[in-house]
């Protein structure tokens, strides 16, 4: 618990300075609650720099301790208001609820998505110089190397991606407040949690997927940095034109921080937002667009993002060929089939977001109505937002929900699930603001609507968290490297203990780490199976490894694992341990 919150704290804090920072520069002197995100774009980057470039990812430690402190003598009168705090605190605590419920402070989402063993992996080969799959694939490490560059101050690996997933959730919950300089108090604060929080950031949350709420938050903060410039209150306009020259640069550091959290996918929904907006305004200034006046700065921020971005250009080609991009595969990742784009709209009463409505413990109406009451929402919100005049975040979700359709026509279920979590947060906030906006003007019907919408999607996503399952608090990467290292041969059981594989979830973790062969997993004390020839133990917290039963000879032993040699294995014509495939992350079962 102490390393999850301490990763937390320094995360947050070093995110707001470099974010506060970089206003700093564009020439705001007053506190942005866009900091933080565009702080945490910024800590992505340089982090990975630092192992990319510097070769450790103690040089870009070093790089973003220097940069906080400078920021901190530069801006000590930009400090965030009382508000914030409470912000910080509420969505802290309900980000932590999975680990609050189950106890413990471990891995996130084991039996709903097992990915984050290669996570933990690829930043356990940051840390220590290592090669795997994800470094030489060009997948972007950014979010890893900032957990490689932590362990370096004591946290552990699982702490340091669980305090990331809790630093994400604060600063998502932070950058709406940016917009809702007219809704006060605990309207104010309502609206904030529920679009940082909103379903499909909760359940992207719960299942360990830290690269999915990291994005999210980059779009939603863009959009809502997009719309400060353009009505010229996202830097203040000083007269000295040296200061208004670079007041796009936090535009261009969430496109930065985009590149390397998400590659070149993150790009889309932050260049399609872009897209709109000048689609819309050149239509409303019949194609004469004062590009004089942004000419500039425009320039400056896209200087900015292409030097910051060209030592990953290599990589970013190479992560077009990544297999999440192959047309061939299913597409599925861990989902049971095509999640419902309504899930965006952050009603959805199941504590799993990839089951079918009615699926659940509520009845299908209850789905219907739920997104019934949804859509007028929404749709109310949008009316209000343009009566405004306020049209980039309602572009914005244009661009997403048209991304959406993009993946629906050329891509796979699972893309169109990472869509729909890009959208949430910006659906969330059109309708929220609106209807808490004019909350106070005794409309009942307005009032009834607030309500039967606000409540439901809070719920849902409380729901969501509470239902957030926690792996095992410890993890090495000895399993993984048994894989990488082929010294896997025919089939295997895994025998470790009852409370680790069931009372932690570790069952799942252990047959995803040792995918690509037949695998059974059994608690410790059970026979061999058939045809077994290998059998792995597992021993969480170390000691002295024992045969589990005669017929063994120990082939290689770590921390917490070893792996022995069936002597004299029994013949037979097919093993009874299943194939674990790479793709069969869905539909947790526990114990073969």
């Amino acid at each position: 618990m102490l390393g999850t919150y301490l990763s937390l704290l320094l995360i947050l804090a070093v995110a707001a300075l470099l974010g506060q920072g970089l206003f700093w520069l564009c020439g705001r002197r007053e506190w942005s609650w866009l900091a933080p995100a565009v702080g945490l774009a910024a800590v992505t980057s340089l982090a990975w720099g630092g192992v990319n470039v510097g070769g450790d990812p103690v040089v870009g430690l070093i790089v973003i301790g220097v940069l906080a402190l400078a920021s901190a003598v530069v801006v000590p009168k930009a400090l965030p208001r009382i508000s914030a705090c409470i912000v910080i605190a509420v969505a802290v605590g309900l980000a932590s609820l999975p680990f609050l419920i189950e106890g413990r402070f471990g891995i996130l989402g084991t039996s709903l998505n097992p990915d984050m063993s290669q996570h933990l992996f690829a930043a356990d080969r940051l840390a220590h110089d290592g090669v795997e799959r994800l470094i030489g694939a060009g997948y972007p490490l950014g979010p890893h190397a900032i957990v490689a560059a932590l362990s370096t101050l004591g946290p552990n690996l699982v702490e340091g991606f669980n305090g990331l997933t809790l630093a994400i959730a604060a600063a998502t919950c932070l950058a709406p407040l940016a917009v809702l300089d007219g809704i006060a108090g605990a309207r104010r604060v309502a609206v904030a949690l529920l679009v940082g929080l909103t379903y499909m950031v909760a359940s992207s949350l719960i299942q360990g997927s830290f690269k999915e709420t990291m994005q999210a938050m980059f779009v939603l903060a863009f959009a809502i940095a997009l719309a400060q410039a353009v009505a010229g209150t996202l830097g203040e306009r000083l007269p000295a034109p040296h200061w208004r020259r670079f007041r796009f640069v936090p535009l261009a550091a969430l496109a930065v921080g985009s590149i390397y959290a998400y590659s070149f996918p993150g790009l889309t929904w932050l260049m399609g937002t872009l897209a709109v907006v000048v689609a819309l305004a050149a239509i409303v200034t019949r194609g004469r667009l004062p590009l004089r006046r942004v000419a500039v700065p425009a320039a400056c921020a896209a200087g900015v993002f292409l030097v910051a971005v060209a030592p990953e250009a290599g990589r970013i080609i190479e992560f077009g060929s990544f297999e999440t991009f192959d047309p061939e595969g299913d597409g599925l990742g861990n989902l049971f089939n095509p999640i419902s784009p309504v899930e965006a709209l952050g009603i959805w009463p199941s504590g799993d977001f990839r089951l079918d409505a009615g699926a659940g413990f509520a009845p299908e109406a209850a789905f219907l109505l739920g997104a019934l009451v949804a859509l007028a929402a929404l749709g109310y919100g949008l009316i209000w937002w343009v009566r405004r005049g306020e049209v980039v975040v309602p572009a914005a979700l244009v661009a997403a929900a048209l991304l959406y359709l993009y993946t629906v026509v050329s891509g796979t279920p699972y893309q169109e699930a990472k869509a729909i979590a890009m959208a949430a947060p910006l659906a969330t906030l059109i309708a929220a603001r609106a209807l808490l906006a004019d909350a106070g003007t005794a409309k009942p019907r307005l009032a009834m609507l607030a309500a039967a919408y606000l409540l439901p999607a809070a719920a849902c996503s409380v729901l969501a968290l509470a239902n957030g399952p926690v792996g095992p608090a410890a993890w090495g990467p000895a399993l993984i490297e048994l894989r990488e290292e082929k010294l896997l041969k025919g089939p295997v059981q895994a025998l470790a203990p009852t409370e680790y594989l069931t009372g932690e979830r570790g069952a799942d973790l252990v047959k995803w780490e040792l995918r690509g062969g037949e695998v059974c997993v059994d608690e410790l004390g059970a026979a061999s199976p058939p045809g077994v020839t290998q059998v792995v133990t597992v021993t969480p917290g170390g000691g002295k490894p024992k045969p589990p039963y005669p017929g063994l000879e120990a082939v290689r032993t770590s921390a917490d694992y070893t792996l022995w040699n069936v002597t004299e294995p029994e013949r037979v014509p097919q093993s009874v341990c299943p194939f674990i495939a790479d793709g069969d992350r869905a539909g947790p079962d526990p114990i073969e």
